[in-house]
């Protein structure tokens, strides 16, 4: 609306709250997942299996908060392992088996270690970006285009580019959601030494996922261990889910449960 003068504050207020984003990352996921602090005396179990999990992981202790929802999940999100929050339902606790949420822990934890939190930002950053120039190029080539008959592009051509920039933005965005969580899957398993505890985890809160309603936004949900909005019935879900099916990580899982039950018996 205002040139180059308006493209330029514009340019400013996105970098101010991108950067904002990445810097408040914590406070703004765990106030989004109304979650609350909690103490040691007050969740015991909860401080013991993450101070044991940060130990063999070598990473500063996060802070811990509950959410009230009674669907079993947990996230973790903070812009460095230095300033990380983890966040559990308060129906982690309530609907797992004792070993299961060491697991699901490990899983969150493996995200902190492997700095997946700003990876994931910088990712959405770079998507949003792609999206803003798609848009543009949209409402330029609906207002008319260029003036100049020799440079003039066809609009239904550029039309069809920025739709497919943004479906292309928002599906690597997703893949690298999908790999990032297969990549905790294996790590987490690594840190506990036995993948089936978090694969019993995630068939139960995939399950409950489906059972138990969650009020959260889409834009948050793809930060929690399993997706918390897999009732809802989505179009080409698969492809635009920041999770894989549960299938598949199951069954890698209890694949990685045997090779580190082989190792372990046959190590000296």
């Amino acid at each position: 609306m205002f040139g180059r003068v308006g493209a330029a504050i514009g340019f400013l207020a996105g970098i101010g709250i991108v950067g904002g984003s990445y810097w408040f990352s914590d406070r703004l996921a765990i106030r989004a997942a109304r979650a609350v602090p909690v103490t040691e005396p007050e969740m015991p179990d909860y401080y013991r299996i993450v101070r044991e999990l940060c130990a063999q992981a070598d990473i500063a202790m996060p802070r811990l908060y509950v959410t009230p929802d009674a669907q079993p999940n947990a996230f973790a999100t903070g812009r460095n392992p230095s300033h990380a929050a983890v966040a559990a339902t308060a129906g982690l606790f309530e609907v797992l088996d004792p070993d299961e949420p060491r697991g699901v822990l490990a899983h969150e934890l493996s995200h902190v270690s492997k700095r997946d939190i700003p990876i994931g930002s910088v990712a959405a950053a770079i998507a949003t970006a792609i999206c803003l120039i798609a848009n543009l190029a949209m409402w330029a080539a609906a207002l008319g285009g260029s003036d100049d008959d020799d440079a003039a592009v066809n609009p239904l051509a550029l039309l069809a580019a920025a739709i497919l920039a943004s479906l292309a933005a928002g599906v690597l965005q997703m893949a690298l959601s999908r790999s990032r969580q297969f990549d905790a899957d294996r790590s987490g398993a690594d840190l506990i030494h036995d993948g089936e505890p978090l694969a019993r985890a995630l068939v139960k809160l995939d399950h409950a996922s489906r059972l138990m309603p969650m009020a959260v936004r889409p834009e948050q949900a793809q930060v929690y261990a399993v997706y918390p909005l897999t009732g809802r019935k989505i179009r080409f879900a698969k492809l635009f889910s920041s999770h894989p099916t549960t299938e598949a990580p199951v069954a890698c899982l209890r694949a990685q449960s045997l090779g580190l039950s082989a190792a372990a018996t046959v190590a000296p």
